[in-house]
């Protein structure tokens, strides 16, 4: 039984009818025919629906609950899962910073951060989004004096700004028109959690430096690492630094654990709505003109399924709460885990500096059952698309099928 449950008692409703909602619905209907075009003043939007968007669910596992975390996470799947996000708070922390960790385990360390345009694109074929390998290499003290910085100028003092307040700044800034940019470490090859003895999270089977090779995951049968799948990655964050609105590759679960620095504020979208997700990105968001290029078309069968695989796609929620779409939110504090379920689309932003280990992008897959004949049609889903990086280590998970080795039945 799982010890703990909780999760916000609102109910996901629809945009109220107001003159501002019926205003949404008219623009919304006009730019149909010619794409998303960012908000034009943050006078046009009040904000408010932000908070039609419920929370997802919260777990407190116990210390013995805890101990497994494939099994947890299998037991509270069947509800979890319908938010597509949930937040899981272990009843333990690390007892060595991560600070000490990186200085410690990873002498010399240093990433190369992605420039990404702090705005909402308007989806032409002369107006995408592309985030951008900065030419600059950054320890993890210059980055943590370079966001301090930034931080400061906007607000007078960096961090302990409110969740509710740094959601809305987000938005304001990202429908603006300004033309700022925002740095984030993504894919950073390795982890932080710590090696000491003394450990006692580090030592639980919830390292994600541990966690693919345990007996009931697949993973464990990947004889080669592969960054992102049988290893975790590092994620480091600014304000406002953000994940763009995407699934995993080959719709795996993914695990991110928030090591340190201010939340991250993140949303979601079970897989039950994938397909009317991307039906409104597709008519909403990409609308009619053509996007095709050389290799991405939001034309075809996949419609925009293969221009937000290259996750550069930014937009606000409200547009699904516009459509019916079902979007949940999390706010994930230090010593929190997030889980992914499998299809199910999420985005987020950093409220300042912070780091995370994670199974993003090439994703960590949780051993959860898998219906065989439905990953073969997922495997041709994705193995059509063209763009390099999305499918380099695809091969693993056709070769694997990603079955579920476990002792239950089934």
């Amino acid at each position: 039984m799982l010890t703990s449950f909780s999760k916000s008692k609102k109910v996901a409703k629809q945009l109220p009818k107001s003159s501002k909602s019926t205003d949404f619905k008219s623009y919304m209907s006009k730019q149909h025919s010619m794409g998303f075009r960012a908000y034009q003043s943050c006078e046009n939007d009040d904000m408010e629906w932000r908070n039609q968007i419920t929370e997802c669910p919260v777990y407190h596992p116990s210390t013995l609950e805890f101990q497994d975390p494939l099994r947890y996470i299998q037991n509270i799947a069947p509800q979890a899962s319908k938010y597509g996000v949930c937040k899981i708070v272990p009843p333990m922390i690390s007892s060595v910073p991560t600070g000490v960790v990186i200085k410690n385990e990873k002498p010399g360390f240093r990433f190369i951060p992605k420039l990404q345009p702090l705005r909402v694109a308007k989806w032409t074929k002369n107006d995408k989004n592309t985030f951008f390998i900065s030419n600059k290499s950054y320890t993890l003290n210059d980055f943590e004096v370079m966001a301090n910085r930034v931080c400061a100028s906007k607000y007078c003092l960096s961090g302990c700004l409110p969740s509710a307040y740094i959601e809305r700044e987000f938005w304001r800034e990202m429908t603006s028109g300004k033309k700022g940019t925002v740095e984030y470490g993504v894919n950073v090859e390795g982890s932080a959690f710590s090696s000491c003895s003394d450990d006692h999270l580090a030592n639980s089977n919830w390292n994600l430096k541990k966690l693919p090779r345990l007996p009931r995951s697949a993973l464990r049968l990947v004889e080669k690492a592969v960054p992102g799948v049988t290893d975790p990655m590092l994620y480091i964050g600014m304000l406002f630094s953000m994940f763009a609105w995407h699934v995993e590759d080959s719709y795996l679960y993914s695990i991110n654990y928030h090591h340190c620095g201010a939340p991250k504020t993140r949303y979601g979208v079970p897989s039950s709505a994938a397909n009317e997700f991307e039906k409104v990105i597709q008519h909403h968001v990409y609308a009619t003109e053509n996007l095709s290029t050389e290799n991405l078309s939001t034309d075809g069968p996949n419609g925009a399924f293969e221009m937000l695989a290259e996750k550069t796609t930014m937009f606000p929620p409200k547009i699904l709460l516009q459509n019916h779409v079902p979007v949940y939110k999390v706010v994930q504090l230090p010593g929190e885990f997030v889980i992914t379920f499998p299809r199910a689309y999420h985005a987020g932003f950093s409220h300042d500096k912070e780091l995370s280990d994670c199974y993003c992008g090439r994703s960590c897959l949780l051993s959860i059952r898998v219906n065989l004949p439905k990953m073969k049609i997922v495997a041709k889903k994705f193995g059509e698309q063209k763009q390099p990086g999305v499918n380099r280590h695809h091969k693993h998970h056709n070769g694997l099928g990603w079955v579920e080795y476990t002792d239950s039945k089934t």
